[in-house]
């Protein structure tokens, strides 16, 4: 299966002009052969916290928002992060995936704030993971894959893959981009694919280099770090691909009733992997 990594330049807190953007690299990924594009951390309102916390408007009502329908109809499977709509008074980030039907397959919210973050969102409280085309998938955003037991419980549930969608700057996190997503490859021997913001994201500039790292740590592919682009690279199916498979979510893993949006410590301001 070919799979496709997305780093774009966001328009800030504009939900309908980044979804166009995001499914023009969609339909990209798509012409390139992909079957799955991955996009990163809050593609949907770029990282404008400060909007997000006083503009509930820019919350994703659920998996079938209409703003989402230019990426439903890409005719290509999609993950896509944005603020979402929760039962209480704060939205999580969220990684909501669809099919190449559009239709929705799951919804993973981030578990592991960081910053600011904790004073707007919600944190979830259950994993990530879904199947497709016969490899399974595990899910993380951003500061979620420095914590080994993210990827380490998809890697210990079969999955194959895992999908972490994030904000890299051009400071600490260029460096931080090459160390930890080949880190996880090797130590729980998946696949990683990692999307990326390229140019200004909110106060900070993404340092795009989208990529996906073999399970041995090697470069599959890998954007550049300046130009709204993709990473594809071939993942080989496990020799007996199985049946559709997915790991049952109580309202797909979204927080019930919300947290706080306490996460583990650490610099407020950090825009490393956050």
């Amino acid at each position: 299966m070919k799979i496709a990594a997305a780093q774009l330049t966001c328009a800030p807190a504009d939900v309908p002009a980044n979804a166009a953007r995001a499914a023009a690299l969609a339909g990209r990924a798509r012409a390139a052969g992909a079957a799955l594009v991955v996009f990163p951390e809050l593609t949907l309102t770029g990282y404008a916290l400060d909007s997000v916390a006083t503009d509930p408007a820019l919350w994703l009502t659920g998996a079938d928002d209409p703003r989402l329908d230019p990426l439903r109809s890409a005719g290509i499977a999609t993950a896509v992060n944005a603020a979402l709509r929760t039962d209480g008074p704060r939205p999580v980030i969220a990684t909501l995936v669809h099919g190449a039907d559009g239709a929705h397959v799951t919804t993973y919210a981030k578990q592991h704030l960081r910053g600011q973050e904790r004073e707007v969102f919600a944190a979830g409280d259950r994993p990530g993971r879904f199947a497709l085309g016969g490899l399974r998938f595990s899910l993380g955003i951003c500061y979620d894959n420095h914590v080994a037991r993210v990827p380490g419980a998809g890697a210990a549930a079969g999955c194959a893959v895992h999908l972490a969608s994030s904000l890299y700057g051009t400071d600490e996190g260029v460096a931080q981009r090459v160390a930890v997503h080949p880190g996880i490859a090797r130590d729980h021997g998946m696949y990683v694919v990692l999307a990326n913001h390229v140019g200004p994201a909110g106060p900070w500039t993404g340092c795009g280099g989208a990529a996906v790292w073999a399970p041995d740590g090697r470069v599959l592919a890998e954007a550049d770090g300046h130009t709204p682009s993709l990473a594809v690279a071939d993942v080989p199916l496990p020799a007996a691909a199985g049946a559709p498979w997915a790991v049952p979510f109580e309202r797909d893993g979204l927080p019930r009733p919300p947290s706080s949006g306490a996460g583990p410590t650490g610099s407020a301001g950090r825009r490393t992997g956050r």
